[in-house]
C-alpha cells in the first residue's frame, strides 16, 4: 500500500467513525469553528440566532468571527489550542479547507467532527479532487499531472492550447496558476507557478487543465446531514474579474434543464463523497450544454452568499443544520437576486452610499442588503463584504451595479 493510499484509508476510517449521526439541539450545544474569517462569522451569526453557542480558533486577535463569538487566539497548527477547542465545543466544523493535517487528526480523535477529514484530504489536492469527482461519475475538464517543464510541454501537446497550469495544492482567487495560450508561453508559465523548479529545485506537483470554452460559470451549494439527507440551493451564475468573484446572478441565465442537471450533479457528488455539511461545486457550462466540474469547496462559499437574503434558509444555517443533524431547511429561492462582492477598493464608496438615500435602487425596485465582514485591514482585491440586491428581475440588480460606478476599478 502506498503512503497516499494509507492516508486515504485513515481519512476514510476517521470519516466513518465521525459520521455516526448525533443530533445536537440548539440552546444546549457549543459549536467550535476552526478558522475565524468571514465565513465563520456568518456561520456564527446564523447559528446564534438559532440558539447555538460558538467558539472559534484563529491566529488573528481581531478576527471577524471572534468579534461575534468567543475566540482562542493561536496558530492553526497549535495542537494545544486545538485540544482546548475540542474541550470547549460539543461539535467542531471548519470554515476553510487548508486545515493542518495533524490538527485535523487530533480533532477527529478527541472531539466530534462530523465532517471528518477524508474530504479535506481530497479537496486540499487538485489531482485527488479530480480523481474523486470522476469516481463519482461526474465529468471534469481534461487534465494532466505535471512535474517538470518537459512534462508540461508534453502535456500541452496532448491536451492542446489554451490551457491553465495550476499548483496541485494551495492557491485561490487566481493565485498559483497561469493561463497558457501559445507554446512560447510554456516556460514562463512554469517559472511563474513553480519558481524554484526553474533553478533546479524539485518541482511541486502541478496540474495542467484544458481551457474549456464555456458559455458561463455556475455553482451549486449542496448540503448533506450526518443522517444522509441531501438538498441543494438554486445554481448561481458567477462572473469573475481578475480571477476574483465579482457577481453571482440567481436564477442563473441558463435553461431549466441545465439548472436541474447541475443540482443533480452536485447532489450526486456530495452523496458519493459521503460528505457532511456544505459542498460548493463550481462548474463550466459549454455552448452545447455540457457541464464540467471545475473545483470543490467543502464549506460555505462566496457564491452562496445570496442565500442569506434571497432564500428560505441561508447556506450558513443549512451548514449548522447539517453538522448538528437537524432536518435540512427549505432551499427555495424567494426572490431573484444579484450578489456583488465588496473589495477593498470599493469599501469606502459602499459605506458612504449606505448613508444616503438610494434613488437608483428606488427607481429600479432593487433592495440592497449590505454585509460587512469586520476585517481589520482593507486592501485592494481583498473581500471586505458583499451586497445582496433583491429584485424583480436580475437585470435590474445588474443595472444598479452599473449605475453606482463603484465597481469600475
Amino acid at each position: 500500500m502506498s503512503e497516499e493510499q494509507g492516508h486515504a484509508g485513515q481519512a476514510n476510517g476517521e470519516a466513518k467513525s465521525a459520521a455516526a449521526p448525533r443530533t445536537l439541539l440548539p440552546g444546549r450545544t457549543t459549536i467550535g469553528v476552526l478558522g475565524g474569517g468571514q465565513l465563520g462569522r456568518m456561520m456564527a451569526l446564523a447559528g446564534s440566532a438559532m440558539g447555538y453557542r460558538f467558539v472559534a480558533l484563529d491566529p488573528a486577535p481581531d478576527a471577524p468571527c471572534g468579534q461575534v463569538s468567543p475566540q482562542i487566539t493561536a496558530a492553526y497548527n497549535d495542537q494545544g489550542a486545538a485540544r482546548e477547542l475540542a474541550q470547549r465545543a460539543d461539535v467542531i466544523t471548519y470554515e476553510f479547507e487548508n486545515v493542518d493535517a495533524g490538527v485535523a487528526a487530533l480533532l477527529t480523535e478527541e472531539s466530534y467532527v462530523p465532517q471528518g477529514s477524508a474530504l479535506l484530504y481530497t479537496t486540499q489536492h487538485r489531482l485527488r479532487e479530480k480523481a474523486a469527482i470522476e469516481a463519482a461519475g461526474v465529468p471534469v475538464a481534461p487534465y494532466r499531472k505535471v512535474g517538470s517543464l518537459a512534462e508540461l510541454i508534453a502535456a500541452a501537446a496532448g491536451l492542446g492550447l489554451p490551457c491553465v497550469l495550476k499548483t496541485a495544492t494551495g492557491g485561490y482567487d487566481g493565485k498559483g496558476q497561469a493561463v497558457i495560450r501559445q507554446p512560447e508561453e510554456l516556460e514562463a508559465a512554469f517559472r511563474q507557478v513553480a519558481p524554484g523548479a526553474a533553478e533546479g529545485a524539485e518541482a511541486p506537483e502541478l496540474v495542467l487543465e484544458k481551457f474549456v470554452k464555456f458559455q458561463c460559470e455556475i455553482s451549486v451549494i449542496a448540503a448533506r446531514s450526518t443522517s444522509g439527507e441531501v438538498k441543494s440551493f438554486p445554481p448561481a451564475e458567477n462572473i469573475h474579474v481578475n480571477n476574483i468573484l465579482h457577481l453571482s446572478i440567481v436564477p442563473a441565465r441558463v435553461s431549466e434543464e441545465i439548472l436541474q442537471r447541475a443540482c443533480e450533479l452536485a447532489e450526486r457528488l456530495i452523496a458519493g463523497l459521503d460528505a457532511v455539511g456544505l459542498l460548493a461545486v463550481e462548474m463550466f457550462v459549454t455552448e452545447d450544454g455540457e457541464i464540467f466540474v471545475n473545483e470543490l469547496a467543502p464549506r460555505p462559499h462566496n457564491s452562496g452568499h445570496y442565500t442569506m437574503d434571497a432564500c428560505a434558509t441561508s447556506q450558513f444555517e443549512q451548514h449548522i443544520r447539517a453538522v448538528c443533524n437537524l432536518p435540512l431547511g427549505d432551499t427555495r429561492l424567494l426572490t431573484p437576486v444579484v450578489m456583488v462582492n465588496v473589495l477593498g477598493q470599493h469599501l469606502d464608496g459602499v459605506i458612504e452610499r449606505t448613508g444616503q438615500a438610494d434613488e437608483a435602487a428606488y427607481k429600479l425596485g432593487v433592495v440592497p442588503k449590505l454585509h460587512i465582514y469586520g476585517k481589520s485591514e482593507s486592501k485592494t482585491g481583498r473581500k471586505m463584504g458583499h451586497i445582496n440586491l433583491l429584485c424583480k428581475d436580475t437585470g435590474d440588480g445588474l443595472s444598479w451595479v452599473e449605475q453606482t460606478n463603484l465597481w469600475r476599478n
